[in-house]
């Protein structure tokens, strides 16, 4: 359990911030606002033409600006409010203005035709999180906190993610997430998805969205939903760009910086983005193991301290273009690469004691494990846009890993008697990854109807080797038993369509999407077993169903449904065994089938400040870690299984608001009921959960350029897994940010879990054996960072999501 002394702070905190909600709740509501439309030397523009839009962009009010280039609108509610500008010979733009209760007046710019883009979207000063009846926004550049971050701290401050030890993410309580960055799913899952989003700037992103039912142009895989990761894009006439440079200190050292091109004249655009970061982070966790027999007494015991360091550097690179062909079709390349060296040194004992705790032996372990990844992308793709109402995009993808990991292991007995001959072992771990996929999208877009269609296919290729040696009078021979080369081959092809149409005050979408799976394996001989092959044919329907209706002004309901697959990661169908220590091993399962979930949501949204949810999950072949113990070795071997089934309840409350002109809060509550139901080596299990999470936050806008930030969240008793418990965790940060060099540069300050809170502990419970456990990472960080932008900001035009929205999510390099 958390500290107390750790707990108390950390509640107190989210009492003030909470309670501040109920403070100045006073009706602003209905009220009138201004927009002011200027050129780009701030002279008022008089004739400009200002549409209030719906929310599927429909016109809802026009009103014309006067001679000082200013007019007025009655807003009934708080949120975030569309409109269209356009003026005789100036670019028409879309702007998306967030309107608070202390919000009064509103500032837009045009530019001359022959000066600036077309079809710019602008976009006014957003909060920090945006509860929309869809989805969830962070916007992550109104954070404080972000800058020097990496994406994957970012991720564990907003509200409903949670990332448990093994690097898996969950959202709202459900684990098995699609993550995407830029409606491409990131490389890997699991340990190597959290290291890889470690390494990644903060700086480089502009929000996150948060999607639980996403509709059926969307891949299917995910049972919790997915979370896009949408990256910065600057498409100003001319060159400009950004830099950012941070550096934290922890217990080692944290450095994280970003340098963003952009260039654009005529119909010529093209971008650059180049990030590094060196890191030095440690794990430090402590596990104690018991073994009991069959009347249940303890019959032996084992301590395990294990302390490691990691060495990390991560280079990426992406650039692109993106050229106007006429009017209505752009074409469009962006490349991508990366290359990532981790290195961790870490030492270890095996302390082994009888059921009363008297100390028998014990081994002590040196090790040292490299891991590198390289990959490399190409993506193509081209818009159409026949007329106003139609409208085709085409991608194509190439995609291609190369990974490549080492582990060394030297073992001494020290007690009772010192080795003197200490076992050693080693492997060679490659592997490599091949994806080409391509999809097609049609839109055809009318009279307040909307019509969707399209289809995907992919290709996978996978090549995984695992190489081990042992250490024979200082001559290294093959460990044919351990030894494994693994050939798995997968072919994946979609189809979609959806419609949706608004009448009245509902609006209603179906789709139903239709995915085949085929894939083929081959485990390869070592000399000591045969070859074997396996393979799969599998289809299914997956249908999406929303429905929203806006009763008035203040309230709107909404109704989501649909189904979702979760594929087994390629490597966690290898079967090879992967050393974590002597007396633990992380082994494949070639038997994992999909998972399957059922989700149902009804929401509620009234005046864009409080969302409240109930839902409820169902699903089946459910994936769960699992735990194997040899009861002769005393190795606990953990592996994947589809053990049975989990049910998950939901409730959901969301808050956002004005305190003070000058503070603006966010808080949200996820309450889950979850009961999983499986069975491990003939052992029934039916575990039951109440957990509840936590997500507060708040920023200051001072005089002067000054800001603040303070956020935190608290995550209860958790179980996803059907053998572990986590007990509960959090933390609290704090930013400060200061502008300065005219507003074109920001120098920000954060203190990352200041209490350190963020430790993670728990049991494992599996047949005549426990284990408790504790974890303590490098989270307690403070960062100093500074950026600095060059050229007018505006939000991109769409980019390509590309078309391989499935596959590289489910890349896992062990």
């Amino acid at each position: 359990m958390l500290r107390t002394q750790y707990i108390r702070p950390l509640l107190l905190i989210f009492l003030l911030i909470a309670s501040s909600f109920l403070y100045g709740q006073q009706p602003h509501f209905p009220k009138h606002i201004t927009i002011k439309v200027a050129d780009s030397t701030e002279h008022g523009i008089a004739g400009a033409t200002v549409s209030l839009l719906h929310a599927d962009s429909t016109v809802n009010k026009i009103k014309v600006t006067g001679d000082n280039g200013e007019t007025g609108f009655d807003i009934a509610a708080e949120g975030t409010v569309l409109f269209k500008v356009s003026a005789l010979g100036f670019i028409s733009i879309y702007t998306r203005l967030y309107i608070s209760p202390n919000s009064n007046s509103f500032s837009v710019t045009l530019f001359y035709k022959d000066n600036t883009l077309e079809h710019v979207e602008v976009t006014a000063k957003l909060p920090l999180i945006q509860m929309l009846p869809d989805k969830t926004v962070v916007n992550v550049e109104a954070s404080i906190l972000s800058s020097g971050s990496s994406i994957l701290e970012v991720l564990e401050r907003s509200p409903g993610v949670f990332v448990d030890r093994s690097g898996n993410i969950s959202l709202k309580g459900r684990p098995s997430v699609l993550i995407m960055m830029d409606g491409k799913p990131v490389q890997v899952t699991g340990q190597e998805l959290q290291q890889l989003l470690s390494g990644i700037n903060a700086a480089t992103i502009e929000k996150l969205e948060l999607m639980e039912n996403p509709p059926a142009r969307y891949d299917a895989a995910g049972n919790a939903g997915i979370i896009n990761i949408v990256t910065k894009r600057i498409k100003q006439v001319g060159f400009n760009g950004s830099v950012n440079a941070s550096y934290g200190q922890g217990k080692y050292h944290k450095n994280n910086n970003n340098l963003q091109l952009n260039f654009r004249k005529n119909k010529l655009y093209l971008f650059l983005t180049y990030g590094f970061n060196a890191n030095k982070s440690f794990t430090d966790l402590y596990a104690h193991r018991k073994y009991y027999d069959a009347n249940d007494a303890v019959l032996l015991q084992v301590e395990q301290p294990f302390y490691t360091t990691a060495d990390h550097k991560n280079h990426r690179v992406s650039t692109g273009i993106d050229y106007k062909l006429s009017g209505q079709t752009n074409i469009g390349a962006t490349i991508s690469g990366m290359y990532g060296y981790r290195t961790n040194n870490g030492r270890s004992e095996a302390v082994w004691y009888n059921g009363s705790m008297v100390r028998d032996s014990v081994i002590a372990t040196n090790s040292r494990n490299t891991n590198r990844q390289r990959q490399g992308s190409v993506n193509l793709y081209m818009r159409h846009k026949f007329n106003e109402y139609h409208e085709l995009s085409i991608d194509a993808d190439a995609i291609g890993y190369d990974l490549f990991g080492t582990q060394y292991f030297i073992n001494r007995k020290t007690i009772p008697i010192s080795m003197a001959n200490p076992d050693q072992a080693r492997a060679d771990i490659p592997s490599n990854i091949t994806i080409y996929s391509a999809k097609a999208d049609y839109i055809y877009s009318r009279n307040n109807l909307v019509w969707e269609t399209g289809w995907k296919s992919s290709i996978i290729k996978t090549d995984n080797q695992s190489s081990f040696y042992t250490n024979n009078n200082n001559v290294w021979q093959d460990d044919l038993g351990r030894s494994n080369h693994f050939l798995y081959d997968e072919n994946i092809h979609a189809a979609y369509t959806s419609i949706q149409k608004q009448t009245g005050k509902w609006n209603l979408q179906g789709g139903l999407r239709y995915e085949f799976t085929d894939y083929n394996a081959n485990q390869l001989g070592n000399g000591v077993s045969l070859d074997s092959s396996f393979s799969r044919k599998y289809n299914s329907l997956f249908p999406t169903a929303f429905v929203t209706y806006e009763a008035d002004t203040l309230n709107s309901f909404t109704f989501r449904a649909g189904r979702r697959i979760d594929r087994p990661a390629f490597q966690k169908l290898n079967p090879f065994l992967y050393i974590i220590n002597k007396y633990t091993y992380q082994s494949g399962n070639p038997y994992l089938v999909p998972q399957y979930t059922w989700n149902m949501e009804l929401a509620h949204l009234f005046k864009s400040f409080l969302n409240t949810s109930v839902s409820y999950n169902y699903t089946h072949d459910y994936f769960s870690q699992v735990f194997t113990l040899d009861p002769v070795t005393g190795i606990v071997v953990y592996t994947d299984g589809n053990i049975g089934r989990m049910y998950n309840i939901g409730v959901s409350v969301s808050l956002q608001k004005d305190i003070r002109p000058w503070w603006f809060a966010v808080a949200e509550v996820n309450y889950n009921y979850k009961e999983i139901r499986g069975r491990v080596q003939n052992t029934e299990y039916n575990p039951t959960i109440n957990q509840v999470q936590f997500n507060l936050s708040s920023q200051f806008n001072f005089k002067k350029g000054w800001a603040a930030e303070l956020s935190g969240f608290y995550i209860s008793r958790s179980q996803n897994d059907l053998q572990e418990v986590l007990d509960p965790n959090g933390q609290v940060s704090l930013g400060i940010s200061k502008q300065v060099l005219k507003d074109k540069g920001n120098i920000r300050f954060s203190f990352r879990d200041i209490f350190y809170t963020q430790r993670m502990q728990g049991n494992t419970y599996f047949n005549r054996s426990d284990e408790f456990f504790t974890i303590q990472y490098d989270t307690r960080v403070a960062t100093l960072s500074f950026t600095y932008k060059f050229g007018k900001l505006f939000k991109p035009a769409r980019t390509s999501s590309g078309s391989a929205a499935d596959e590289i999510q489910r890349v896992e390099n062990q």
